[in-house]
């Protein structure tokens, strides 16, 4: 294999290096305390709805702010950022493990600390993936870049909660929070002595807050292969939310176990994620992308079904690393379809959108599972679940994912910088664009085709408004017209076209009959 194509290429990047271990210090830090969240609801709480809302709790902050964390990730110091609120996640889990060791916590306290902590995890997750392409700089690097994440997450989950069942069986259940803040300092540590090349300095000032959100969702419904990921997303993870949900009872109930067993459940997750991402280069190079995703959602129906029909606790592991394996041949192929979708200028606000779609998905299914489990028992919400998600395989099969490096989505500073003739507030707008081609009658259906991917590209990059026109009276010539909201929007639009988006230009070109298309700009007064 070649080195650029090695699992283990992203390791030559030093920073990548030491921001990754740091994070599966800390990793295991965040299991640890998650484990010990979902148990403590059981021993406070033990009814299958309060026991899903911990799950609830955690997704649910992603949903409410995935956007505003991806405009946060794309508009300010990204490092920055991540240090602030890891040192703020820190600070609320030491107040919690005193409340914890002080016996002061209630289910309503729990929920609201699994919240807040999640919240402040959710206001940097867009900024943690967005940095990835930092860290490892070239692009073939990326997707074992991501791949080694996820790596991380489930070296991370296979030793943090088994831990978590030991310490909480030895010294009492206050210990894994206190430990989370102890590991969390190597990822801050690592943060702060991390100094990345600075983002290209432009002449234009940076987008406001409301509007770049504006802006990242309406790049997120004209991108075509991001949105078919987050169709293969919602479909998925709302089902398989549920035995993410009701573990806790299956350990307690069905298998009539402690904190150790429990722990040891959420290890099996872990290892079989391991082994499925070892596994998963051979899978792509053999399946594909999509049958990679069926696989693996198949699995996970299999999985809820033993988790359904175990009384014992070998079973119960069997189906926690058959969980596992499935959980990140589906995670690691989603995550990379939406990294590889991105432009480098919208990046944050699309993983953010793929981050509110998922954690979205996982807050309504865990909702929907644990009240189902309420009133007809856990196997029956765990036979239901998989009955659902094996039906997404044939519903969604025609959402195709991205693959490979995908198109050259880097800026082609195609578009020249625009003369004027005054000075125009920066602000004004709207503005109208407009585009006159002559084409010859005989191209007029290729031409059609050419412009209509065209205007995807001007929508997908930043227009709210396109349509093409053709003369009534003078046969041949056709007027394109966009909107954008400000004049200095439209000059960062000129600073988003992307050589894929050249190509598209000049498929349309390539039918322009005599002198190069005229270009007319109205701005509203």
């Amino acid at each position: 294999m070649a080195a650029g194509t090695s699992p283990l290429s992203p390791f030559r990047h030093r920073a990548f290096a030491v921001i990754w271990t740091a994070t599966l210090v800390s990793n295991i830090g965040v299991w640890m305390q998650s484990a010990a969240g979902g148990w403590l609801m059981t021993a406070l709480a033990p009814e299958p709805r309060m026991v899903a809302l911990v799950q609830v709790a955690s997704a649910l902050p992603m949903f409410l702010l995935g956007l505003p964390a991806g405009a946060l990730a794309d508009l300010f110091d990204r490092r920055r950022l991540l240090l602030a609120m890891e040192i703020v996640g820190t600070a609320l889990t030491a107040g919690f493990a005193i409340l914890v060791a002080q016996g002061l916590v209630t289910p309503a306290v729990l929920l609201a600390f699994v919240f807040l902590t999640s919240a402040a995890a959710a206001a940097i997750a867009p900024a943690w993936q967005a940095i990835v392409p930092q860290l490892v700089e070239k692009r073939e690097d990326l997707a074992p870049a991501v791949a080694l994440d996820s790596v991380s997450v489930n070296i991370s989950r296979a030793i943090g909660p088994a831990l978590a069942g030991v310490l909480i069986g030895s010294w009492g259940m206050a210990v894994p929070f206190a430990a989370y803040v102890v590991l969390n300092l190597a990822c801050i540590l690592a943060l702060y002595r991390w100094h990345p090349a600075g983002r290209p300095v432009g002449d234009l000032p940076p987008e406001q807050f409301g509007n770049a959100i504006l802006v990242g969702l309406r790049h997120a419904r004209y991108n075509r292969p991001l949105r078919a990921t987050l169709v293969r997303a919602c479909g998925f993870f709302l089902f398989a939310s549920a035995y993410w949900a009701l573990l806790p009872l299956v350990a307690s109930r069905q298998l009539a176990a402690g904190p150790a067993i429990y722990g040891l459940l959420l290890g099996a997750i872990g290892i079989g994620a391991i082994a499925g991402t070892v596994a998963l280069p051979r899978l792509k190079a053999w399946l594909g992308v999509d049958r990679i995703v069926a696989v693996g959602t198949a699995g996970t129906a299999v999985a809820m079904v033993l988790f359904a029909l175990a009384r014992q606790a070998p079973l119960a592991l069997i189906a926690g690393a058959l969980a596992g394996a499935s959980w990140i041949a589906v995670l690691a192929t989603l995550n990379v379809s939406a990294q590889m979708s991105l432009p480098g200028w919208v990046r944050g606000r699309g993983l953010a959108t793929y981050a509110t779609v998922m954690f979205g998905a996982m807050t309504v299914g865990s909702l929907a599972w644990g009240e189902f489990a309420s009133l007809y028992g856990l196997p029956a919400a765990h036979f239901g679940a998989a009955a659902g998600v094996l039906l997404t395989v044939p519903l969604l099969r025609r959402y195709r994912l991205q693959a490979g490096v995908g198109a050259d989505l880097t800026p082609s500073m195609y578009w020249p910088q625009q003369v004027v003739a005054r000075d125009i507030d920066g602000d004004q707008g709207p503005v109208l664009v407009t585009v006159e081609y002559r084409i010859s009658v005989d191209d007029r259906s290729g031409f059609i085709a050419a412009i209509q991917r065209q205007g995807v590209a001007r929508r997908r990059n930043g227009a709210y408004r396109w349509g093409i026109f053709e003369d009534a009276a003078v046969s041949g010539r056709w007027m394109e017209t966009f909107v954008v909201d400000s004049w200095l929007e439209y000059l960062r639009q000129l600073k988003r076209v992307s050589h894929a988006d050249r190509v598209l230009n000049e498929a349309v070109l390539q039918y322009q009959q005599g002198d190069p298309p005229v270009v007319t700009y109205f701005i509203a007064p």
